[in-house]
């Protein structure tokens, strides 16, 4: 079964928050105090999430990403995971994670049926890295990178958030490690989620990334996969592994977006910056999986044609991206 919008978009990705709790405070994800804690029974339960992800793929949806917060921080979450690896008819599970955990749990990761993962870092500079995340540990990060390898995963998505003035001086670094390690590094443009005045001071193109990396490296097209998601890739001759870039900011990719999500507490949204979410509570309390299914479509044909996202500005209402699952 396709699941398409009214714009013909074929909609075959959940993006799944199980939980808005996190063990860093990047400092474009979420602010460093006054994060209100969901209490427990405003954060879905496991097997509200599974009839989530059992309606999502009965109607069409082949892959499921989980994301957080912080996934890897919830009690529970492989044994989660591997009821989800169960699905009849899910092509694909992924999880999103900055990696402090996985020296711990990629091998119980890899035996649950996780097929990728994605980690987020945003510098190879300790000194830096601590300053982004407010204190986040890079060793572990990085002793995370070889556990996931160790266990048996392909090599890892980097997500890399390039900031300027911040981590920008660290971009050949990056396309460096891409030449010694098989990971696909995607630098991400960044995105205001919170009003801040001059944000844009940050914003560095993906252009301007692909221009300073060829200054240094001829870089070549690479196809993307099946489950791919909008980066455009590239890949420097020789290398066993792959840079790509989203630019969400500079250069809009809705036209081909693929994804809807739902957030840890319930609200599912066709869009990432759009104001507009639906509550499936009512579907789920009590469970009411044809309701469900039907209430997932409507989200799905509705999905808005793109977001407000410029480098002039934006319109959406505040959020942090911990809440949403980014």
């Amino acid at each position: 079964m396709q699941l398409t919008d009214s714009l013909g978009r074929n909609i075959n990705y959940l993006r799944l928050s199980v939980t808005d709790r996190c063990n860093m405070r990047c400092f474009y994800c979420m602010p460093k105090e006054g994060v209100v804690k969901k209490q427990h029974d405003a954060v879905l339960s496991y097997e509200e999430l599974l009839l989530i992800a059992e309606t999502s793929v009965g109607i069409g949806i082949e892959k499921i990403r989980i994301t957080g917060g912080e996934p890897l921080v919830r009690s529970g979450i492989v044994g989660f995971l591997a009821r989800l690896t169960a699905i009849p008819g899910l092509r694909h599970l992924a999880l999103t994670t900055n990696g402090m955990l996985l020296p711990e749990m990629a091998a119980d990761l890899y035996h649950a049926g996780v097929q990728r993962l994605n980690i987020s870092l945003d510098s190879l500079n300790p000194a830096t890295f601590s300053e982004i995340t407010r204190g986040g540990d890079l060793k572990k990060v990085l002793a995370g990178l070889d556990a996931a390898e160790q266990a048996g995963f392909p090599p890892p998505k980097i997500n890399c958030v390039i900031m300027r003035g911040v981590n920008d001086g660290e971009i050949l670094s990056f396309a460096e490690m891409t030449r010694m390690r098989g990971c696909a590094v995607r630098f991400i443009e960044y995105m205001p989620v919170v009003k801040e005045e001059g944000w844009q001071r940050y914003c560095i193109s993906g252009e301007e990334i692909l221009k300073r990396i060829a200054a240094d490296y001829p870089l070549e097209p690479v196809d993307k996969g099946a489950f791919a998601g909008p980066s455009r890739d590239f890949r420097i001759p020789g290398a066993q592994g792959s840079i790509g870039i989203i630019t969400a900011v500079s250069g809009h990719f809705c036209s081909d977006c693929n994804r809807i999500r739902v957030t840890s507490t319930g609200q599912a949204k066709g869009c990432l910056f759009a104001d507009e979410k639906t509550d499936l509570l009512p579907c789920l309390r009590p469970p009411d999986r044809a309701r469900l299914a039907e209430v997932l479509k409507v989200i799905i044909s509705t999905k808005p044609e793109r977001h407000g996202i410029s480098c002039d500005g934006y319109g959406h209402r505040n959020f942090t991206m911990a809440q949403v699952g980014g």
